[in-house]
């Protein structure tokens, strides 16, 4: 009886041990879920606004969030085209109201958005109008709205130094430089580039392709504590670790396929997968969701799934994801067209 009852906690530690040696885990087995999703899109939006198809938050400070969502469209590129008059930036607070919002006009396709530590806001822009004159920059905006800054060339798609063909997302390091994953699909550049503070091109790397330092689409980006970069290099179902030069350092493959990833003060990774078992080439039997690990390991702890049971269906879920300072997730959901709320238990 004694013999019989060990065997699950010596099944636990082999398997906690071949993890921890292999840098490998299951798709969703044995991981807890200690988040609580709300049934409700979290948000109170004007009379006749809508959440459209929204990829874009972060988290501002003092409980409240930046998010871009597609000026109330659908998931497709141009969807503000046709909503000239709706703002795309929101800033809600804790309890979901709207502190302010604008951006109505500015934009084609929002796509990633961060805060840097003077609580600028940046916004990717990954699509072309149709009459050519806006799309395919990043923007810098100051806390109120304020443009300050912008990079690339607006309207225009291309490869050179000042030049971007579907910016996916955008950060900015303690020291002011600026990084921008640039690739949508694997007809464009897949790369990721550098800026100094003032916009002025540093370097790059990578292309199409599955080996280390290359790219299927470089959807995400976050810096840990190290000063390491995470790369979500989603087509290729991996998260990338870079040093801020360019130097490829490791990847891992237990986040799923990340749509996007997050890091907190404390070196908590969250990745957001809404694309897993969506296709035979998308990640095969994993599960969709959110999950939640350490930097420093880089096991997997804590594991939000995605409550759509369709695993070859339409991708799901949140695309984008942040975390307030009590621990409760917010995730942009694209093709629910919502931001969703999970309260930590």
């Amino acid at each position: 009886m004694i013999l019989r009852n060990l065997r699950f906690p010596l099944f636990y530690s082999l398997l906690f041990l071949f993890v921890a040696c292999s840098g490998e885990q299951a798709p969703g087995s044995f991981i807890p879920n200690p988040y609580v999703r709300s049934e409700t899109a979290f948000g109170n939006l004007p009379a006749g606004r809508e959440w459209g198809a929204a990829s874009a938050i972060h988290y501002a400070g003092d409980g409240m969030i930046w998010v871009a969502d597609r000026c109330g469209g659908n998931r497709g590129p141009g969807s503000c085209e046709d909503r000239v008059d709706v703002d795309p930036i929101m800033l809600l607070d804790r309890d979901g109201n709207i502190v302010r919002s604008f951006g109505a006009g500015m934009f084609v396709w929002p796509h990633g958005i961060y805060v840097d530590q003077e609580g600028n806001l940046w916004v990717t822009d990954a699509a072309v109008a149709r009459e050519g004159r806006k799309g395919n920059q990043v923007h810098k905006f100051s806390p109120q709205g304020e443009l300050l800054m912008s990079i690339g060339i607006a309207g225009v798609a291309g490869t050179g130094h000042y030049f971007f063909n579907a910016p996916n997302d955008v950060l900015v390091a303690p020291n002011g430089d600026i990084f921008v994953a640039d690739g949508h699909n694997s007809s464009t550049p897949n790369r990721i580039v550098k800026f100094n503070s003032q916009g002025e091109y540093l370097t790059e790397w990578g292309h199409v392709g599955a080996e280390g330092g290359e790219f299927r689409v470089p959807h995400a980006l976050a810096l840990d504590s190290q000063g390491r970069l995470f790369v979500a290099d989603r087509g290729n179902s991996r998260i990338q670790l870079f040093t801020q030069d360019g130097e490829f350092l490791m990847s891992w493959t237990q986040f799923g396929r990340p749509s996007d990833v997050y890091i907190d003060d404390h070196d908590i990774l969250y990745a957001a997968d809404s694309e897993s078992n969506t296709g035979p080439e998308r990640n095969p039997g994993w599960e969709r969701g959110i999950r939640v690990g350490s930097v420093v390991d880089g096991f997997v702890t804590a594991f939000s799934p995605d409550p759509v049971k369709n695993p070859q269906g339409t991708t799901s879920h949140g695309e984008g994801v942040t975390v307030d300072e009590q621990g409760n997730l917010y995730a942009a959901e694209v093709v629910e067209t919502a931001v969703r709320k999970f309260t930590r238990r």
